[in-house]
């Protein structure tokens, strides 16, 4: 039998919050149905979020981490074309792209005159600057919730990188912290962290050399 104190990691991925039938079949198909399995499922890489520039300074092809003030909104006159949104700071402008997408939606969560923080790849067309489809739109106040340092998963169709994030994260923040079965003077002379701080590690890399094995 499974010892006690190994139950809550046996749990099935339901238990999660907003981890429903349908998405947990998902999980399953990449990492399992229990809560130890999506702590087994680790990142593949990260996603360095901490350039932080003014427009004018921003690198074409870097992705960037940016504060600007929404401007205008400019749909487009037929659906094969792109939704602009056209934000800038005090150094230069930038547009933002959208294809497909709703203008209702977008008015909510880019509101002219508004500032908000927005993350994601910069490109240059012609002269100007654009990025598609952000990573993440916040408010100021919401600046937090966007990570410096993003670990990037092995996903599945329909499963998106933001659902399983939150999922993991959720999970880490449950999990047991068992008692350590080695010596503890021999774990101060590997200098090896716990158990629980070891998957906590792995799942918060800084660079992308704490991902590889040492």
């Amino acid at each position: 039998m499974r010892p006690e104190p190994l139950y809550s990691l046996f749990a099935s991925v339901t238990s999660l919050p907003g981890i429903g039938p349908r998405i947990s079949q998902l999980i399953k198909m990449i990492a399992g149905e229990n809560l130890v399995d999506l702590l087994w499922h680790l990142p593949s890489g990260l996603i360095d979020r901490r350039y932080a520039p003014k427009v004018f300074e921003v690198k074409p092809g870097a992705i960037a981490t940016l504060t600007v003030t929404i401007n205008q909104h400019v749909p487009p006159p037929n659906r094969r074309l792109p939704y602009k949104i056209i934000c800038s700071d005090e150094t230069g402008q930038i547009s933002l792209i959208f294809f497909h997408s709703h203008k209702t939606y977008l008015k909510r969560v880019l509101p002219e005159g508004e500032i908000r923080v927005i993350s994601g790849t910069v490109e240059k067309f012609g002269q100007d600057l654009q990025m598609s489809h952000p990573d993440h739109i916040v408010t100021l106040a919401e600046l937090d919730s966007i990570k410096a340092v993003e670990p990037i998963y092995r996903l599945t169709q329909g499963l998106s990188l933001k659902v399983l994030s939150k999922a993991i994260q959720n999970a880490l923040e449950n999990i047991p912290d068992f008692p350590e079965w080695q010596d503890p003077a021999y774990l101060n002379r590997q200098d090896w962290p716990t158990w629980k701080r070891a998957v906590l590690l792995i799942h918060t890399p800084e660079h992308q050399s704490d991902l590889e094995p040492t």
